[in-house]
């Protein structure tokens, strides 16, 4: 398999919390992500589907991995629930605990800018695209 191929899969932005959430996806303590719905529809990108794989990148832009994801719901974030929390792998341990740290990021200003709305904010109703995926090779 060649890594130039595929399309890369980036989690947050270049720093530490990157550098942290790709620490567990390598370690296999991260087995699922959350991204938003409008993030999708604003970019103008198609959602992500079942069998595909895609190139982890570190801070740096090195692709250190390959996942294959396993499973793709659009959920309302009121209705995540706590397995999908636990395996994102950024050692929740409730969705109340999970929740608080995504709005966190989802109330951010890089995410705000990136949606180009400067008010952004989340609610039980926001839909939430849940992924789930499988290490499938370490570079």
């Amino acid at each position: 398999m060649d890594l130039d191929d595929l399309p890369l899969a980036e989690f947050a932005f270049p720093g530490p919390l990157r550098d942290r959430l790709v620490a567990a996806i390598l370690a296999g303590a991260k087995t699922s992500t959350s991204g938003l719905l409008v993030g999708y529809e604003r970019a103008n990108e198609p959602l992500p589907e079942v069998g595909q794989r895609s190139a982890v990148v570190d801070s740096g832009g090195r692709r250190v991995a390959v996942i294959e994801l396993t499973d793709v719901r659009v959920v309302r974030l009121g209705d995540v629930d706590l397995q999908h929390a636990l395996d994102e792998g950024e050692g929740d341990e409730s969705v109340a605990q999970w929740r608080a740290g995504h709005e966190t990021f989802w109330h951010s200003a890089e995410v705000r800018a990136e949606l180009g709305d400067p008010g952004f904010t989340v609610d039980d109703d926001t839909l939430v695209v849940a992924q789930r995926f499988r290490l499938l090779h370490v570079v």
